[in-house]
Order: C-alpha cells, then structure tokens, then sequence
C-alpha cells in the first residue's frame, strides 16, 4: 500500500506479503494472481480424478496416453497448458490431500492409488510393484483373484527371494482386514473440506499457508459487514501504525526531528 503523488516519490506503507495474507492471519486477503490459478487448475486435476468417463480425458488418453491407470505427461510435444496439468496433478499441496475412499473396488487402482495406508502400495512396496504381473488391475480384480498366502494376486516376473518374500507377508498383514462394499462405489475425497469436494478456496488457503503476523490485527472487531469498507482499512493501517503520522514520516526520512511534534501545540510527538 503506498502514498503520495505523481510529483513526489511514494511510500509503501505495508510490504506486499502482509497485504496478501489472509484476513484471519492479520492481512487484507488480496489474492495473489499465480496461487490463484494454480488453485484453478487444481479443480481441473479433481476433474480428471472423479470423471474419468468425461470426453475431455478420452481426449486426453488418446493424445498422450495412459500408463498405471494415469494419464502421461507427453513430453516436449504436450501443450502448455497440458504440462502445467500434468505437474500440478504431482504437486505436494495437491496429491497430499486427495484419498480414496473404498466402496466396491473397480475404479480403484491397486498399486497406484492411495487407498490404504496413507501411501500408495507401488511406493510402500515398490519392490514388489516392480516384479508385479499386475501392475495396472484394480482392488476389486486383486481380491477375486484371492489376496491371502498362495493367491492368484501374487503373480511375480521371477521367483521372490527370502527378503521379497518377508514384503509380501507385510503386505498381506495390511490387507487382512480389507472388506470391499459391493454396493458402494469408490470415491476420491478431498480431505480439506467438510464435504470432501474439491474447493478454490481451500487449495488456494493450503497454497499461501502463512504463520500469523507477529502482531495481528483483531479479526473480529475489524472485519465487520455493516462497516464501510474504507473505514475498515483505515481501522487496520491504524492498528498496525501505517498511517501518515509525523513520527512514522521523521522515522522515513520525510520530516526532519524538528517537525515531528502535535500541530495541537501538546508538546508530544504525533503518532497513531
């Protein structure tokens, strides 16, 4: 926030960084343009995720192909907007809040998704994933084919060696108390929102998650709707002693020391 005139130069007031953080946090919540559009392009990464039946991700598959149940990134020959897809679908803030919640099994891939214990078993057991005859079937397949000691799941490019063999019966402990649902279909949540949907305004907070200020601003008191808006950000620039006051003008090198005293002839320097 900044002051002054074309003639004269300006002074900011606030650093950028406060004005953008949240209101709840002691800032003015102006939205920064990229965090926002990376929230955007996540509902787009959702979509891809819940509505896989979608013409738009046909279109998708056919032009850059699906591998272990994902789409591909395409490489050099991807579009840009494709590519800041395929890398936002990857992101931390947005791969860490999506599960999966198992119903019946058939949409749910077995190693690639996260499903079960909070990582996906080609990460947890990437050993075995490599050596895996069924890299891309689905939890429902894996369990007809029978997941116990012995079952038709267990099918490996090469015979296991003792260690490989001791991943396997840790696997097996995981699964034992697997039941699928039949007459439920599974479902991807969104774990930052109550109704485990997809939200900008949720992504957008988790991207530009920031400590509160030092000193912040009193919320309540201050954000209040029937107040005028300009009243509003004059209250917060007076709160965090941003206004134009002699002190904070000597302090800036606009006023010299002489100068800094009350125009009320008090003889206290003027300050918020």
């Amino acid at each position: 926030m900044g002051g002054g005139s074309d003639d004269h130069r300006k002074i900011h007031w606030v650093d950028w960084n406060t004005v953008c953080r949240g209101k709840e946090v002691g800032g003015l919540g102006v939205r920064r343009i990229r965090e926002f559009n990376l929230a955007l392009l996540g509902r787009r990464c959702w979509r891809l995720l819940i509505d896989r039946s979608s013409l738009w991700f046909r279109v998708l598959a056919a032009r850059y192909g699906v591998e272990g149940g994902r789409l591909q990134g395409g490489g050099r020959g991807a579009s840009m907007w494709w590519r800041d897809i395929f890398v936002l679908h990857q992101a931390g803030w947005f791969s860490d809040n999506v599960c999966r919640s198992l119903g019946n099994g058939k949409h749910t891939l077995f190693w690639s998704d996260v499903w079960i214990g909070g990582v996906s078993l080609s990460v947890r057991f990437s050993r075995l994933y490599d050596l895996s005859m069924f890299k891309e079937s689905f939890v429902f397949h894996m369990s007809h084919l029978g997941w116990g000691e012995d079952g038709g799941a267990w099918r490996w490019r090469r015979r296991l060696f003792v260690w490989e063999e001791q991943m396997v019966g840790e696997l097996l402990l995981l699964l034992h108390n697997v039941l699928l649902q039949v007459d439920k279909a599974d479902k991807w949540l969104w774990t930052l929102e109550t109704c485990r949907a997809y939200s900008v305004r949720s992504a957008y907070r988790i991207i530009t998650i920031s400590p509160p200020l030092v000193n912040p601003v009193p919320v309540a008191d201050l954000w209040h709707k029937d107040v005028p808006l300009k009243v509003v950000l004059f209250a917060w620039r007076l709160l965090r002693d941003r206004l134009p006051t002699k002190e904070n003008l000597y302090h800036r090198g606009v006023l010299d020391k002489d100068s800094i005293l009350c125009a009320a002839g008090c003889d206290l320097v003027e300050s918020s």
